[in-house]
């Protein structure tokens, strides 16, 4: 929901007011996919209704209707055309995950003055301008914006109004005509370059006000909320509800100290979320904070000066010769800006702006980017040729500007659809099935993005423990009060808070490694995706190449002078002089080319020159002039690997002044050109590209180059640098659009391998270089105008060029973008790194976007390198493979210590005891919390290797691991109840008497003491190293810690001294049933060893001869399967 994307919501409504539209692809919206709108409007009876529940209630139902807002409209609202609507629900679904985001807005009213939504005129006004030059809708376009309310009230007139809701910054307005909401930036669509000229008189007061109301203020607002509102929205958060009624429970419980803790680290919690979440906000508004004193033209010649919030598309700015930042997107409709676009492209060369020219084709600012000042940029200065002042129509204002979109995706993430936390709440759903969840009362980590992973299934894994304590509790004739705590505690503990801020630490700690190295992270969450990443595009692999005055007596755009001769060359040769420039038509992506005209000193006429794409600017030359052997010479020098520019020129029959050059178009600059020569650049490859290619290719993982450089010097590079190998296949695909009547067509061209390679001094030394896969493999390239040619009229062959693709020449930015969402398609997982000067969507659209540029644009990135060379790559995989494969450890850890702590709980319920207060505290706060939070600490492995972490926790290998270390837990500390109760010494506790006030007895201090020591076995079994991480004993803070508590609880068997009252444990004199607790430790220690091991080494095995291997469900493995079977293009014989 972007600037631009799914600009009409729906055209004819449905019977009840829902509407679903398809989207546009916009490079820096959500990926949204699909939207669903659906019209609520007010009724008295459930209205009624809804205050009778929440009366009788309690209120309770309000809590639920500020978690799901969407539940109140439900009851509140009935379903009604939009047309009506009081209140919208808006569904979302993202283009890679079938689950729907559901929003509610309020449609918002607002009255408009009589008169101001008259149809604008057609005909132009004395000044020449036409009021229709922003906005060219239909007639009565702006009428179709209100409604008129008030049927029989309105006795004097009838007063308009404008019907309008904001979603996500977005201003959307009612159309009545179209009967749908519409994006206010849809109707600036259809304009012309000569509607932009012609409003360069400016706005009158009414039209001005009128737009001022249609289209909002020229602001882009961060939301601040106060203290005290992110106090009421972190305290009715779930989670800190469900800490509340837990607390009361164990104040009635008698848990104080318990209580107390965990009251204090919830608060602690509380207050360094609020903090940290008003600091972010307020960072973000600074940021984006932008409001200045501007000029303005008015009708009649007449300029004021206004606030820049008031600016309203149509205006006309009088831009500063200074220059300053620009507080929207323009137009340049007169004179020239150089401005500093690194805030929003990331390119730190200054971009010269030229007036944008007359004529009717349509005003885009995305096509017409040399034309036009993007809000956030930096005018660093502005100079006027015809003309007074500098002059700037308004395009866009607010959330609609490139600003504007950038800031929305920051506030407004695309979701992270990742398989390992949707089977985190399927897992502990199975879980609870069994009945084996267990009582979580750690909360000592501030709460995590996702603390709803097992939230929702609280009461049902409590089930099964909850009717076996009751059971029990009768059984022992506990009294009925006492029961109901019994059950209510067991439903409390099920809750793990500690689950997501544990497995949060992970990603944490692999940021502040990735921070050491250069790279910055701003989506911790995206960094576990690092680990599954099979296909990375690259841009940037090679290394960058070396870069007023009126002495003419005219008046000149600027002067070009040569540099000072060295001593020794002067006298030899007249000097050339400078060279004045008269007009220029910027380089174009589009068009490839730039053109700029010059007078030189004494000259009788000017002179034009093109500089540009070899092809393109032979095409636009005179035959003549181009040499025979032209075509020849090109493809020797790109398939060398250089980068070759064409350059033309020709006089020009005009007079050298700049009126005359000013009145040129581009057309007549570029007809009839002579071929004055090649300039030959040469590419070197940056010293780290080729080890991360080889490093990358080795791991399985897909490298493929999107550039826009031509296709033979990128294939020549990718060759070089290992991406494609000296007896690997390659194919170049030419697509011809349709025309004359004939269907579009596809030639395939085969490639030799280059022994020319680049940089390489000779074959063996290149060859030596590239990686050979078994089977080889076989490559594709392209250029961007084919790949334009395939989206369109070959959809159903792209996916196999894209599954065989390794060379994208001549990509424009959108085909880059469009190419990273191709590919998601095929469910890769794709990776990007760019210089974030052109290739911002593509980096945006990614699931893991590298940015190798710090400027300010690299924010639509989620990862930033302070290196600009590729060496970043790798090093996000091997950190992502470690922290996915170290969140697995963690969560099967904190599932166990789960368990483990269920069943000590369980025996301990069969003869009516409990664990105690501080009992709790020591192996939830102590013990449990300091190794969760010290075992993600260990780093990534220093190789990368071909092994992949798993992304699925519901699996045979984690499922066997869980149930197993289970059984020997529950094997352990039965044992060890079993052996307590037939020592001769053993007293039974007095089951007449509930916990706490039977403690200490025997039996609570075994199971307690067996239970802590089963907590640190299993965090040291969940830490095994490689293939993704280093060996456990470089983590030495954590080897420490088990060290340390190992330590203590060994003395407190042995000798409990001090700390047997406060635990209030048993003392045990006898020495060698001590010893024979220290042997069962012993003999979990080596079991769950044993048991990871073998299940590691074994099970995988096992499993691939006991059943067959099943077929990939990924689109991409299965056309690799497919084209395996079947090649294509076939690898010998004629193609076509």
């Amino acid at each position: 929901m972007s600037a631009d994307s799914s600009p009409l919501m729906g055209s004819t409504p449905a019977s009840y007011g829902t509407l679903t539209i398809e989207t546009s692809l916009d490079p820096l919206s959500s990926s949204v996919s699909s939207v669903r709108l659906s019209g609520y409007c007010g009724s008295p009876w459930r209205v009624i209704g809804y205050h009778v529940v929440v009366w009788m209630m309690a209120g309770i139902p309000l809590l639920l209707f500020h978690w799901k807002p969407v539940w109140g409209v439900w009851l509140r609202f009935r379903p009604c055309s939009l047309a009506h609507a009081e209140t919208l629900v808006i569904e979302i679904r993202d283009k890679e995950d079938s689950s729907w985001q559901l929003y509610t807005v309020r449609v918002q009213t607002e009255a408009i003055g009589e008169g101001s939504l008259e149809p604008p005129p057609r005909t132009q006004a004395e000044d020449g301008r036409s009021q229709a030059a922003v906005g060219a809708v239909p007639e009565g376009a702006w009428k179709d914006t209100a409604q008129l309310c008030g049927h029989e009230e309105a006795v004097s007139g009838q007063q308009r109004v404008l019907r309008y809701y904001i979603f996500q910054g977005q201003r959307y307005i009612w159309i009545e005509t179209q009967q749908a909401f519409c994006q206010v930036s849809l109707l600036d669509h259809g304009r012309t370059c000569d509607d932009i000229h012609r409003s360069r008189s400016g706005l009158g007061l009414q039209d001005q006000t009128m737009r001022k109301t249609i289209y909002g203020p020229n602001v882009i607002r961060v939301p601040v909320k106060s203290y005290p509102q992110l106090l009421i929205d972190e305290a009715l958060n779930p989670y800190y509800g469900f800490q509340a009624f837990s607390i009361g429970l164990w104040l009635a419980d008698h848990y104080y100290w318990y209580a107390l803790c965990i009251f204090l680290i919830s608060s602690i919690s509380i207050c360094l979320s609020l903090y940290k979440t008003r600091k972010q906000s307020e960072t973000l508004r600074d940021m984006v904070k932008l409001s200045v004193r501007v000029c303005v033209c008015r009708p009649g010649g007449e300029e004021e000066w206004v606030d820049s919030s008031e600016l309203v598309p149509g205006d006309c700015l009088v831009l500063p010769k200074e220059g300053g930042l620009m507080p929207c997107d323009a137009a340049l409709v007169a004179g020239e800006c150089m401005v500093n676009e690194s805030s929003l492209t990331g390119e730190s060369v200054p971009v010269l702006k030229t007036a944008l020219p007359e004529g009717p084709m349509p005003y885009c600012p995305e096509t017409q980017q040399r034309h036009t000042l993007f809000c956030g940029t930096l005018m660093l200065q502005a100079r006027s040729f015809v003309g007074p002042h500098v002059l700037a129509v308004v395009t866009r204002t607010g959330f609609c500007t490139a600003k504007g979109g950038l800031v929305s995706s920051i506030l407004h993430p695309r979701p992270v659809n990742f398989k390992f936390y949707k089977h985190s709440m399927k897992f502990v759903a199975a879980l609870s099935v069994l009945g084996e969840c267990a009582p979580y009362r750690l909360c000592m980590v501030p709460r995590a993005p996702h603390p709803n992973l097992t939230e929702s299934l609280a009461v049902s894994s409590a089930l099964f423990g909850t009717i076996y304590s009751v059971f029990i509790l009768h059984q022992n004739r506990v009294p009925v009060n006492e029961i109901v705590l019994r059950a209510l505690d067991l439903v409390t503990v099920v809750v793990p808070p500690a689950l997501p801020a544990a497995m949060t630490v992970c990603t944490l700690y692999a940021q502040s490694r990735l921070r050491s190295q250069g790279v910055f992270c701003i989506h911790p969450l995206r960094i576990n995706l690092g680990g599954k990443l099979q296909l990375v595009c690259f841009d940037k692999v090679l290394e960058e190449g070396p870069a007023a005055d009126l002495a003419f007596g005219t008046q000149v755009l600027a002067v070009m002078r040569p540099p000072v001769q060295e001593p020794q060359l002067q006298g030899m040769e007249e000097p050339p002089g400078p060279v004045s420039i008269l007009s220029r038509f910027p380089f174009s992506s589009a068009l490839q080319r730039m053109d700029v005209v010059v007078a030189w000193p004494g000259a009788t006429q000017p002179e034009a020159y093109v500089k540009g794409s070899p092809e393109l600017v032979a095409g636009l030359c005179n035959p003549e002039t181009v040499p025979a052997d032209f075509v020849q010479m090109l493809q020797s020098y790109t398939a060398a690997g250089y980068r070759v520019v064409a350059l033309a020129g020709r006089p020009l029959p005009i007079p050298p002044s700049l009126g005359a050059a000013q009145q040129l178009t581009r057309d007549t600059v570029e007809q009839e050109l002579s071929l004055l020569g090649l300039l030959v650049m040469r590419n070197l490859l940056k010293p780290q590209t080729t080890p991360v290619i080889q490093a990358l290719r080795r791991t399985c993982i897909r490298t493929v180059m999107v550039t826009g450089d031509n296709l033979q010097t990128a294939v020549t590079v990718a060759q070089s640098c290992g991406m494609v190998g000296l007896r690997e296949r390659l194919v170049i695909i030419r697509a011809t659009p349709p025309e004359r009547g004939q269907p579009a067509s596809l030639e395939l061209l085969p490639v030799e391998s280059s022994v020319a390679m680049n940089g390489a001094k000779d074959p063996d030394q290149a060859a030596g270089r590239t990686v050979e896969q078994d089977p080889p493999s076989s490559h594709l390239a392209l250029s961007g105008s084919t790949f334009g040619v395939l989206m369109k009229h070959f959809p159903r062959l792209l996916p196999k060029v894209l599954v065989q693709g390794t060379i994208f020449a001549r990509m424009a930015p959108e085909q880059k973008t469009e190419l990273v969402c191709e590919l998601q398609k095929l469910q890769y997982c794709v990776g990007m790194c760019g210089d974030g000067a052109n290739d911002c969507g593509a980096l945006k659209a990614a699931d893991v976007g590298i940015s190798l540029s710090q400027a300010e644009a690299s924010v639509v990135s989620p990862f930033t390198s302070s290196v600009a060379n590729i060496e970043c790559v790798p090093m996000v995989i091997r950190e992502g493979r470690c922290s996915l494969d170290t969140s697995f450890s963690v969560f099967k850890y904190m599932a166990l210590y789960s368990l483990t702590q269920f069943i000590s709980v369980l025996i301990l319920y069969t003869i009516n005891t409990n664990l105690g207060d501080v009992q709790f505290l020591a192996i939830d706060l102590v013990i449990t919390t300091t190794v969760a939070v010290l075992m993600s600490r260990t780093g990534p492995s220093l190789v990368l290797g071909r092994a992949r972490p798993p992304g699925a926790l519901l699996s045979v290998l984690v499922l066997s691991s869980l149930l197993l270390q289970v059984a020997l837990v529950a094997s352990v500390q039965l044992g060890g109840y079993f052996l307590t109760v037939v020592q001769p010494w053993f007293e039974p506790l007095n089951k007449t008497v509930p916990a706490p006030d039977n403690l200490p007895n025997y039996e609570n201090t075994v199971v307690f003491s067996l239970s802590s020591f089963q907590y640190l076995i299993l965090a040291a079994a969940m830490s095994k190293g490689a293939p993704f991480r280093r060996p456990l004993y470089t983590n030495v803070p954590f080897l420490v810690a088990l060290a340390l508590l190992g330590s203590i609880l060994v003395g407190l068997l042995l000798v409990p001294g001090l700390l047997r009252g406060p635990l209030a444990l048993r003392n045990i004199t006898d020495t060698c049933f001590k010893l024979l607790l220290l042997g069962l430790v012993a003999f979990n220690f080596v079991g769950a060893f044993m048991l990871e091991t073998v299940l590691d080494q074994c099970l995988p095995d096992c499993l691939r001869r006991l059943r067959p291997k099943r077929a990939s469900k990924k689109r991409f493995k299965q056309l690799e399967q497919e084209l395996a079977e079947q090649p294509w293009p076939p690898p010998t014989g004629p193609w076509g």
